[in-house]
């Protein structure tokens, strides 16, 4: 009988083993599953509180439906009937203390037509010059790996990427734009570029996918995204799953590994899954040509505050789903999302829940990092009443730091990934690195990873 051993019970590591006692069961394999977890609950960044008659995402709050592993997934779990779907409205740029629309017909806030560029408030007429210049100009030296900034800047002019672009990218992708690839954000900007000769008329020709996406574009659950992690943790039944135990070493020995915890007996392993942070696969390895290479990936910080209302939702000043702070504004957040608005099923009682976002590109952070609950609250709340008048006692009050845990995939982050697979398969073969420190950080690409994974160790098998 072979062991496979995964260590982290996110996503990732759930859907490894979900995959592989598919495999098994299908099969009728001679291997045994283990799932350790340090912490005491399965989820990793996935992770759902209630409170006050509010549902609260302490991480991730969403899946994009259209990532061809997530639906597949949800029909073999049997969640089709507690899927609810994104509301669907205006999305705002809070700038100089206003809210200004983000375009509709705009795409990440580049513009798909000359009509959008001209109705943007964000740009003045000078930068909207500017941008044409992207109809004629031609591409000759940027590749995919390419920074997305410099590429955008170039052919649209630095005015609609400092205004309208790069707050809303910036917020998707958790980094400096100048240090990400296209490859690793939007790899069609580039062949838009070079079908239609322009980025702008690459997005009005593609117009129609963009807006029908739109509607039903993300998904969650009934009673949470936890719902997902729920369902897979009763449907492991051939899995041995090992909560509340941290992983401190792992050593090859001959053909196998020795996994090793703080508080549970040594585990001999034929496998090893290693679906852990970058930072705390490189403690738990302790080898420092690979410690070297998983330092060179570099992660993000945030914190978010959910502050719930007994006042309704409807009390919002404008039809949307929230705002993205730009320059010259009096609040201290990056961003803002009006939960209670985008998901209907986060407020049983239609109470006004909004989400605020403090991210590590914040100049404040690392002040905010070390205020307490209270004063974190207080700067909150003040930021909701300066950019929604909204003045009242909070019902409830949910502040979760995710220090260092936010992968944010800078120039050459793929051949960084190629190099560590290199020197695991040379090492240490039948150990593999998963998970969204990796692969994407998107659910659909952790879920598709551990599937990749699962696959893989079947051929191995054989």
């Amino acid at each position: 009988m072979k062991t496979v051993v995964v260590i982290g019970g996110g996503i990732t590591g759930l859907c490894t083993m979900h995959y592989l006692q598919k495999q098994k069961n299908g099969k009728n394999l001679d291997i045994q599953l283990v799932l350790v977890e340090k912490n005491e609950f399965l989820g990793g960044k996935i992770h759902s509180a209630y409170e006050s008659g509010f549902i609260l995402e302490t991480g991730a709050d969403s899946i994009v439906a259209r990532h061809k592993s997530v639906m597949p997934l949800v029909q073999e779990l049997g969640l089709e009937d507690d899927l609810v779907y994104n509301g669907t409205g205006i999305s705002y740029i809070y700038t100089n203390n206003t809210l200004h629309a983000i375009p509709v017909d705009s795409v990440f806030g580049i513009p798909t037509s000359i009509e959008s560029l001209n109705s943007s408030t964000l740009v003045s007429s000078q930068g909207k010059q500017e941008a044409l210049k992207d109809l004629d100009l031609p591409n000759d030296h940027f590749t995919k790996e390419s920074s997305i900034g410099d590429f955008l800047e170039y052919f649209l002019g630095k005015e609609i990427v400092e205004k309208q672009i790069a707050p809303v990218l910036s917020g998707v992708y958790s980094g400096d734009l100048y240090k990400l690839t296209m490859a690793s954000t939007l790899p069609y900007l580039l062949d838009y570029k070079e079908q239609y000769g322009s980025i702008i008329k690459g997005f009005g020709a593609n117009r129609k996918q963009f807006q029908k996406s739109a509607d039903k574009k993300f998904i969650s659950f009934r009673n949470g995204l936890s719902q997902l992690i729920d369902r897979l943790e009763e449907t492991l039944t051939d899995v041995e799953i090992i909560k509340g135990v941290a992983t401190t070493n792992v050593a090859k020995q001959g053909d196998q590994f020795i996994c090793s915890f703080d508080n549970h007996e040594d585990i001999t392993a034929d496998f090893v899954v290693l679906s852990t942070p970058h930072a705390v696969t490189s403690n738990i390895l302790e080898d420092e040509a690979v410690e070297e290479e998983l330092n060179t990936i570099h992660n993000a910080s945030i914190i978010t505050i959910y502050v719930g209302f007994n006042i309704p939702d409807e009390n919002l000043p404008a039809d949307g789903t929230g705002y993205i702070v730009s320059e010259n504004s009096d609040v201290k957040c990056n961003a803002c999302t009006w939960t209670s608005r985008k998901w209907k099923h986060t407020s049983k009682s239609g109470n006004l829940l909004v989400r605020m976002f403090y991210k590590n590109a914040n100049p404040l952070f690392n002040e905010l990092q070390k205020l307490s609950e209270e004063e974190l609250t207080a700067i909150a709340l003040d930021d909701i009443k300066k950019s929604l008048n909204v003045d009242g006692e909070p019902a409830t009050v949910n502040i979760t730091k995710w220090n260092d845990l936010m992968p944010v995939y800078g120039m050459g982050h793929a051949d960084i990934v190629k190099s560590l697979n290199q020197q695991l398969e040379e090492k240490y073969p039948n150990l593999i690195l998963a998970g969204c420190s990796y692969y994407g950080v998107g659910i659909g690409n952790c879920i598709q990873n551990g599937q990749d994974t699962a696959e893989k160790i079947i051929k191995q098998l054989k």
